[in-house]
C-alpha cells in the first residue's frame, strides 16, 4: 500500500463508527466463515447491480429483487450508469443522466433497503444502517470525452468510479480489444488529473494494456481493475497480467475478481474457477490489493429457455455493435452456476475458509480492500 493510502486509511479507520464494526474479530471457526462473521463485515461487490438480467432496462424493480437485495447482506454495490461503446457524447451525457435519475427514484422508493453513496462515511452508514448503498459509476467516457468540464457535473450526480474505456476506443485512450495498443491520449491523460482532484476512482478494468500502464503512472490516487480476471490462467484481452496487478498493488490499488465465463475460456464459470483466479491474484498482488468485481445482478438468475434465448440475443447484439469481447457464446452465461444466489459472497467467503483462509483475509476481499481505496480515491 502506498504511503499515502496507509495515511489516509488510518486517518477514516479512526472514527468511532468505522471502529464499532471493523475491531473486535474472532478466529475462524470449525464452521468456517459464520453468519455473524458475514453479518460483521463489510461487504462490497466493485461492480454489479441490483435486480436480474430478465430486468427491463429502466423498468422499476421489483419487491423479490429489493427482498433479495436486504438478503444479499451486501454493504454497498458499485454499479454501471450506461451508455457503454460508440455512442455520440451528447447523446450519452442525456442517458447518463437519465441512468442517475433511475437509480435516484429507487432510492427515494426504497430508503429501507438502499442509500445513496457519495463518501466512505456514506458505506458507513450504510453497514450501521443495514441498508444496501449504491455507487454509480461509468464503464465508458463517452458521455464526457468531448468535454471534460463534464466531469465537473458528473461528480456533483453522484459518480465516484469511472473507466476510461471500455472494449474499444473512445477520444480517452484505447480499450482491451484495440490491436494498436496506443494508450492515453492528451484528453486521457488530462481526465486522470482531473478526476484524481475531484475524487472519482480511475477504474481500468476493460482498458488496452498501454493504456491501463499509463493510467497507473499518471495516476497520483490508487486505481483498479474493479471486475477482472488473470490472464496468467486464462489468456484473454479482459484478464489481467501479472505485471499489471503488481502496478496495481504497488500504487496502493485493488484488482476485483469477476464471475465472468473469461475465467474458463467462454464457458460458464463456477466456484473452483473464481477460486482458482482469486488465489492466484492473491500469490501476485497479495492479500491487501484483491477484492471482488462480481459483474453481475445481485437477484438469481432462473435458467428457464427465456432466460436463454433473451440471452442469446443480447449475446447477438453486443457482436453486432462491435462491443463484445472474444469468447462470447451464446452458452457462455455471466455467473458461477454455484454461486447463483444473492448471497454468493457469503457462500464464496464459506468456501475460502474451507481452503484455509483466515477470516481477516477473507474480510479484506469481501470489503476492507475496496473500503480503504474508496477512502483515498474519493478524499477532498
Amino acid at each position: 500500500m502506498s504511503s499515502y493510502g496507509r495515511r489516509n486509511f488510518l486517518v477514516f479507520a479512526g472514527q468511532a463508527t468505522l471502529v464499532s464494526f471493523l475491531a473486535s474479530r474472532r478466529a475462524l471457526g470449525a464452521d468456517g466463515y459464520s453468519a455473524a462473521d458475514y453479518e460483521r463485515a463489510v461487504i462490497i461487490d466493485g461492480l454489479g447491480s441490483p435486480g436480474s438480467f430478465s430486468s427491463e432496462d429502466g423498468a422499476p424493480l421489483t419487491d423479490a429483487e429489493v427482498q433479495d437485495t436486504r438478503e444479499s447482506g451486501l454493504t454497498c454495490v458499485h454499479l454501471t450508469i450506461l451508455p457503454v461503446g460508440t455512442t455520440a457524447p451528447d447523446t450519452a451525457f442525456a442517458m447518463a443522466v437519465q441512468g442517475v435519475f433511475q437509480w435516484e427514484r429507487e432510492i427515494d422508493r426504497h430508503p429501507d433497503t438502499f442509500l445513496r453513496v457519495r463518501s466512505v462515511k456514506d458505506i458507513v452508514a450504510a453497514k450501521q444502517n443495514r441498508k444496501t448503498g449504491l455507487i454509480y459509476g461509468f464503464q465508458d467516457a463517452v458521455a464526457f470525452e468531448t468535454s471534460l468540464a463534464r466531469l465537473d457535473d458528473l461528480h456533483r450526480l453522484g459518480l465516484r468510479v469511472i473507466q476510461l474505456t471500455y472494449n474499444r476506443r473512445n477520444l480517452l485512450g484505447d480499450g482491451c480489444l484495440e490491436p494498436a495498443n496506443a494508450g492515453l491520449s492528451s484528453a486521457g491523460f488530462e481526465a486522470v488529473e482531473r478526476m484524481n482532484k475531484l475524487g472519482i476512482l480511475v477504474d481500468l478494468s476493460h482498458c488496452g494494456r498501454q493504456t491501463a500502464a499509463d493510467a497507473i503512472r499518471a495516476s497520483k490516487r490508487p486505481v483498479a481493475f474493479t471486475h477482472t480476471g488473470s490472464f496468467a490462467i486464462a489468456e484473454h484481452p479482459r484478464n489481467r497480467t501479472d505485471a499489471e496487478l503488481r502496478a496495481v498493488a504497488e500504487q496502493g490499488g485493488v484488482s476485483g475478481i469477476y464471475f465472468m465465463p473469461y475465467l474458463s475460456g467462454g464457458h460458464q464459470p463456477t466456484a473452483s474457477d473464481v477460486i482458482r483466479h482469486l488465489e492466484h491474484m492473491i500469490q501476485v498482488a497479495g492479500e491487501d490489493h484483491v477484492s471482488i468485481g462480481s459483474d453481475g445482478n445481485i437477484s438469481a438468475t432462473v435458467m428457464d429457455q427465456a432466460f436463454k434465448d433473451a440471452f442469446a440475443r443480447d449475446e447477438h447484439e453486443r457482436r453486432a455493435a462491435g462491443i463484445a469481447a472474444p469468447q462470447e457464446f451464446d452458452d457462455g452465461y455471466l455467473f458461477a452456476a454455484d454461486l447463483n444466489t444473492p448471497r454468493r459472497l457469503k457462500t464464496l467467503a464459506d468456501m475460502l475458509a474451507g481452503r484455509g483462509h483466515g477470516s481477516s483475509r477473507i474480510e479484506k476481499i469481501l470489503g476492507q480492500n475496496l473500503l480503504r481505496v474508496f477512502s483515498d480515491a474519493w478524499a477532498a
